[in-house]
């Protein structure tokens, strides 16, 4: 079967500000095809109303309505979610299904190491720009000396995979000045081993709120301030022969569809059939027939109750927010599970360090690493605050905004 490379990923942009943009894709399929594409769309910053997904197996067809941005860049957009569906030999201008015969090399790891003047904001700033260039910080260390400098230690891959080159790293480096101004004071990129982003095997120090893997509707409701946390799952064996009928209803929020797919991905479940709305500005309603790997439907109860519970909190808590003392200083901890392919969820750092820099609160300190909680790999931030200069913000104003700012309820 072969399709012109240009129809693999198709986008019309709205023309009117507000409306929907759509993006076809029409594709090879692949459990997980689903995860990968709502990843990167998350990404890119924009928002799904709408989604029909249809397959029968070996080859896909996939229909986003989303909400862009002024400044989505639409092209380079369709060039990643190209670069996700499964390999397509070319020939003539047409793609044909090419099988993988096996997994994609990991990414290079670089250090980017740089010091320099300290201000409130800073840390977005720097991790904008490496959004920017689509450089994904896998661990950071962040601290601050006593004279009012920072030493930053990013540790990060590169989408496109030209960090090993000069021009490459000068560009970085160029970036970084142009945000920092003369406030850098030094800059170096340089490769590492992939081991410095190994998962730590115990969750030290880390409150129940972050370790509890149990449904907690009081954690939920101290933490949110908001009764968003209804969620409805139904699965239905009975309207189809091959599959199985789960139906969601549940409150809207930034990362939604990319938090059920990474869920269904990682029990190697299959969509032939999906439809996904928003009904209401804070409301959707999902309909996914769906099949495990050996092509049959879901029919055990203990699988079935499994399932359900790891949907219901991935959609009530797809990420956890604590605010502890550390004797006289306060440290936010955010969680959020990482993919079994090993990929976390995007732009979490993005989000938090706005949050703090809109509240006008300050980093003495953050790191970012891999811990298992419980059967599952989760990310970690930890980000302790500067309160030197005394105008501290209340801690749930904190966790708060911090929540909101994640979920997309600001």
């Amino acid at each position: 079967m072969g399709i012109l490379y240009d129809d693999v990923v198709m986008i019309r942009q709205s023309e009117i500000e507000g409306e929907p943009s759509v993006i076809t894709v029409n594709c090879p399929d692949k459990t997980g095809l689903g995860c990968d594409l709502c990843r990167l769309i998350l990404f890119f910053g924009l928002s799904i109303v709408r989604v029909d997904v249809s397959t029968d197996g070996k080859w896909c067809y996939i229909v986003f309505w989303v909400i862009g941005k002024p400044n989505t860049r639409w092209s380079l957009l369709k060039k990643r979610l190209m670069g996700v569906c499964p390999s397509c030999s070319s020939a003539s201008g047409m793609l044909f299904f090419r099988t993988e015969l096996q997994p994609p090399k990991p990414p290079d790891v670089f250090l980017l190491k740089f010091c320099c003047r300290d201000r409130r904001g800073l840390l977005h700033d720097v991790t904008v720009v490496l959004c920017e260039l689509e450089l994904t910080i896998k661990r950071v260390k962040v601290s601050t000396t006593p004279d009012g400098r920072v030493m930053d230690l990013f540790f990060i891959t590169d989408t496109r995979e030209q960090m090993h080159t000069k021009k490459r790293q000068d560009d970085t480096h160029d970036h970084l000045k142009d945000v920092l101004g003369d406030a850098m004071i030094s800059c170096e990129i340089e490769m590492v081993g992939p081991e410095i982003t190994a998962c730590s095997q115990g969750p030290s120090l880390l409150p129940p709120a972050i370790t509890d893997d149990k449904f907690s509707s009081d954690i939920v409701e101290r933490q949110r301030g908001s009764p968003r946390s209804s969620v409805s799952i139904d699965m239905d064996n009975s309207l189809s022969p091959s599959h199985t009928l789960v139906q969601i209803v549940c409150p809207d929020h930034k990362g939604l569809l990319y938090d059920l797919m990474r869920t269904l991905k990682d029990y190697n479940i299959q969509i032939s059939y999906g439809r996904f709305a928003t009904k209401q500005k804070s409301n959707c309603e999902l309909d996914l027939f769906i099949m495990q790997a050996d092509g049959k439907k879901i029919v055990d109860p203990n699988k079935q109750d499994a399932l359900r519970s790891r949907i219901q909190m991935d959609l009530v808590r797809p990420v956890r927010v604590s605010l502890v003392s550390r004797g006289p200083d306060t440290e936010l901890l955010v969680a959020n599970p990482v993919e079994l392919s090993g990929k976390g969820r995007p732009l979490v750092f993005y989000d938090i360090t706005l949050a703090l820099k809109m509240l006008n609160t300050g980093i003495f300190s953050a790191e970012i690493g891999r811990h298992m909680i419980g059967d599952r790999e989760w990310e970690v931030y930890r980000v302790l605050l500067d309160e030197t200069d005394g105008s501290s913000v209340p801690s749930n104003r904190i966790e708060e905004a911090v929540w909101k700012m994640l979920m997309g309820w600001g």
